[in-house]
This record gives structure tokens, sequence and C-alpha cells, in this order.
């Protein structure tokens, strides 16, 4: 633990178990600063009633609400959509969250005079390198405190010993104590039986699932919808237009209760440890499937496959914590470009965790059924040899070596 003494420290605050103990824990350790919990509204619903109670019962000077949920869609999300990039099968619902929330941390700390900035990501994880490259480059010569990279506490059952001591009110048990991230876009489900990987995740357990509903529990006919896109980005839903993040919130709704979205992985953290977790994405999923399908009627084979190859690089930049960057400039101009034809509209089939495509149309359409028919049609096959004979002189020549003729 530090020596250094702190008058003002600036707290990311998710009234979650880390967060609910780090207050008095810096109050007990850092000589009694001020605390100014900071919460990002990335979409946490009802996790934000009771917060500033609580915040203020435990010990901060007083909270700060701070609305990101459009900034973290409009700014993050979509070039992220654009690009199609997934993280292994992880469609980087928390990575998408942490700059956002990171830069107001930065931007609170400076107002408020602040000495240091904390969170409460632990030494494992991968939202502590998120959280301090986003305040390095916002906040470059403040400090950062990482209680879980300082205190005796080993685990989260220690967590609940210390709030239980310390009269810290918590919603959740010892039995119940997944570790959980939400917002918007996403749920993630982590600890307990899920440290084991051959156990089987409890989807019908009555409040595992929170965003929607096991494929077995969806309804038995399926459920039609229709998004539109307007150069990579989603404009409407079954013909409504509505901002990017209502559309999010809806297709949460509709993909929740047809069992849309569950998947579980065992993934590579960025500090090289295999990890198991359960998300749910059930509006991610859908829009992620639409796009993926309009891109394929509108975009060139070039920029398309090339697109696909730097989505990687992309989510790993994201997923990385290096989200203010040269190189995300750089990418996300690039996908903002490939996808500028990419307009239209998707209808999709939903059935018990399934997406079935039901029809695209676009006015960039580049599919011509003229050329592609197995009918009769104005296409030359007798070019074909020719083309096929330029395109194999490197696999002729090699042959031609092999055998002493050339």
């Amino acid at each position: 633990m530090a020596d250094k003494k702190y008058k003002k420290i600036v707290l990311a605050y998710s009234g979650g178990l880390d967060t609910s103990i780090i207050i008095p824990w810096l109050k007990e350790n850092y000589d009694n600063p001020e605390i100014i919990a900071v919460a990002g509204n990335v979409g946490l619903a009802d996790e934000l009633d009771g917060l500033e109670e609580k915040a203020l019962a435990t010990g901060a000077s007083k909270l700060i609400i701070a609305d990101l949920m459009d900034e973290m869609v409009d700014d993050i999300i979509i070039p992220s959509l654009k690009m199609g990039a997934k993280y292994e099968t992880y469609l980087l619902g928390t990575a998408f969250a942490r700059p956002v929330i990171a830069k107001k941390l930065a931007e609170v700390a400076l107002e408020e005079g602040a000495d240091a900035i904390a969170h409460g990501c632990t030494g494992k994880g991968n939202d502590q390198v998120r959280f301090e490259l986003a305040l390095k480059r916002w906040a470059p010569e403040t400090d950062i405190i990482a209680p879980w990279r300082e205190w005796d506490i080993k685990s989260r059952d220690e967590e609940i010993d210390y709030a239980e001591a310390h009269n810290v009110p918590l919603k959740i048990t010892r039995e119940t104590n997944y570790s959980k991230d939400k917002n918007l876009w996403h749920l993630s489900h982590e600890g307990l039986d899920l440290e084991d990987p051959t156990t089987e995740p409890q989807y019908e357990k009555e409040g595992f699932l929170e965003m929607g509903v096991s494929p077995i529990q969806a309804p038995d006919e399926p459920t039609y919808v229709s998004i539109g896109f307007e150069a990579g980005a989603p404009v409407s839903i079954n013909g409504e237009k509505m901002k990017a993040s209502k559309i999010i919130e809806k297709l949460n709704e509709i993909g929740g209760a047809n069992g849309i979205g569950i998947i579980d992985i065992i993934e590579n953290r960025l500090i090289g440890m295999k990890v198991r977790g359960v998300y749910e994405t059930p509006g991610g999923t859908i829009l992620y499937f639409a796009h993926n399908k309009l891109e394929s009627l509108t975009m060139d084979k070039e920029t398309q496959h090339l697109k696909q190859k730097l989505a990687v690089d992309y989510a790993d930049m994201l997923y990385n914590g290096k989200w203010y960057t040269p190189l995300q400039e750089a990418l996300t101009a690039f996908a903002n470009e490939a996808n500028k034809n990419v307009t239209g509209e998707v209808k999709l089939k939903l059935y018990k965790g399934n997406i079935i495509p039901a029809g695209v149309t676009s006015p960039n359409s580049l599919y011509s059924e003229e050329l592609a028919s197995f009918g009769e049609t104005a296409f030359d096959h007798g070019q074909a040899g020719g083309f096929i004979n330029i395109w194999g002189l490197p696999t002729l020549a090699m042959a031609l070596l092999e055998k002493g003729k050339l």
C-alpha cells in the first residue's frame, strides 16, 4: 500500500461488490480523503435506483451520474459494428463501455481538482488496462489507485466479509455471487459454478439470465423483424426510425424474448489466462447478423475481405484498451468509408435462439440475377478459359520447373 496521502479521490462507482467496499477502504487507508463517486450510465437501468443513497451512506461526498449511453453507442459500438469486430466470439460488451467511462472519470478528476482516480478492477482482468490506458490519455498527471493490486483481500467471499464488517449493504448473497457486468449492449456472468468448464450453465434457473430467456423457454412461433441501415449504421426497426441506442434497446427486448445472443465461451484474456464466461447480447447479436447480411449484398469483394481481416485487429485493439489511439482513428476511418454503400433493409426470422435470414434489399445492391443465374444469361462462358490460363501462370511455371521443362 502506498504511503502517499490524498485529499480527494474520484472513484469509478457502480454500487457492485468491488466498488461498494472500496469507498470505506480508501477512507481507511488513505487518511480519510474525500471520495467523489462517478457512475457512468451506459444502460444500467434499475441498477441506478438507490445508488446515490448507497454511495453517500458508505462514505462518498457525492455521486455523479454521467449519461454516457449514446456516446458509447455512437462513438464506439457503431464503428465496431461497421468493422464487424469480434474478439474470438465475444461481442466486446464490457470493452465497449470502459473507454467512455474512463474518459468521464478523467474529466471529473480534472474539474474537481482530485489527486487520484480509483477503480475496482482486479489485477487479473482486462478492465484495469482499459481504464488506465484511457486515464493516461485524458489525465496523464493524475495518480491511479487500484485497490485489488494493494489490499489483502483475496476473494469475493472476503469482500463480502469486509462489507458485512463495515455495514455496507449488498444486493447479492454468497450463493448468487456471480461477477456480472451490465450495460445496454450485454450482460456478462463469471465465477461460482462457471469457473468449472465441465458444468452446464443454469440457463433455465430463475434469475440467472436477465436480458432474456433460454432458447428452450422461447416461444414456439417465430418472430419477424426488419432492420434498416444507412451507410452501415442502424436507423430503423420495422420501418420506424429511431436513434441507435433505442434500436439496441428494442432489439434486446425482441431478441431476449426469443433466446437470442447467449454464448458460453472460454476466452483468452489480455494477460494470457483463459477464463470462462456466459454472455447475453440479444440486440447486438441481431445487429451484427443483419449488418453482415446487408454488407454481403452491397460491399465489393476486395473491400469486404480486407475489412474481415482488419476486424480482428480492431477487436484486439478495443479489447486490449487501446481505443484512444491513432490506430483506432485510422481503422475507424476505413470502416466508415467501406460502409458508405451499406444501405438497405434486412428481414430476419427469430426462433428459439436462431437467427434466420428472411430477405434483404438495397438500392446499392451489387447482386445481379442476370449474371448469377444458372439459366441463360448474357455472360460469355468462353472468356473464362483465357482468364484461367493467365491466373494460373505461376502454377504452370512451377509445375514445368519441377519437370525440368522450364
